[in-house]
């Protein structure tokens, strides 16, 4: 709350005049969102009958989400355990929904291909893994935009990253603070080597 009283200008006293707690603050933003993803998602998905443009159709509604606020994305990943009570319960609700529907999509892959027959509840997981954390190294103008991440996106989950192939060397210097917390990979690759050249499990 003292963060947002200096960067609006309002003080404290005032904010609290329209917003009672922090709490309050965060339920409103993260129902707002959820409530927003998943209507734009859902209709989306009107229409839309073969299973995997489906899949393609709910990476692509998160993404372009997700990148055009990246306030509340940062919001949804450090302080999802924050809220109590029934305002938890509330937000976790909608959560479900969402989960519920990227599941259900999941699931109806066609037999055979690999998102479909490995664990659903960690292969969805996962692809929401791989894309709440774009915030962490998307910069607009030198990565891709929305759209062309979204096909890169797909192509890695549903048929891997070999088919999915490279776009151009390089990057713009965020990958291994991404990828490691700031450390360089072969820092990463050095302590997770055991004996005999094995990576061991932390």
């Amino acid at each position: 709350m003292r963060d947002l009283s200096r960067s609006t200008g309002i003080s404290l006293a005032g904010l609290y005049h329209y917003i009672p707690s922090k709490q309050q603050l965060l339920h409103h933003i993260q129902m707002e969102a959820f409530s927003r993803i998943l209507e734009q998602l859902q209709a989306r998905l009107e229409g839309v009958r073969d299973p995997e443009e489906r899949v393609r159709v709910l990476i692509q509604n998160h993404l372009e989400y997700f990148l055009a606020h990246p306030v509340e994305m940062k919001v949804f990943t450090h302080e999802a355990e924050a809220l109590a009570g029934p305002f938890r319960s509330e937000v976790a609700g909608i959560k479900r929904r969402y989960y519920e529907l990227a599941l259900e999509l999941i699931r109806n892959l066609p037999q055979g291909r690999g998102a479909r027959t490995a664990n659903p509840r960690a292969t969805v997981l996962a692809l929401f893994g791989m894309m709440n954390w774009i915030y962490t190294w998307h910069r607009a103008g030198a990565d891709p935009d929305a759209g062309e991440l979204a096909d890169t996106f797909a192509e890695i989950f549903l048929h891997g990253a070999l088919a999915a192939g490279p776009r151009g060397a390089g990057g713009n210097g965020r990958e291994a603070e991404a990828a490691g917390n700031g450390r360089a990979r072969g820092e990463n690759s050095k302590e997770r080597k055991g004996g005999h050249g094995h990576t061991r499990s932390n």
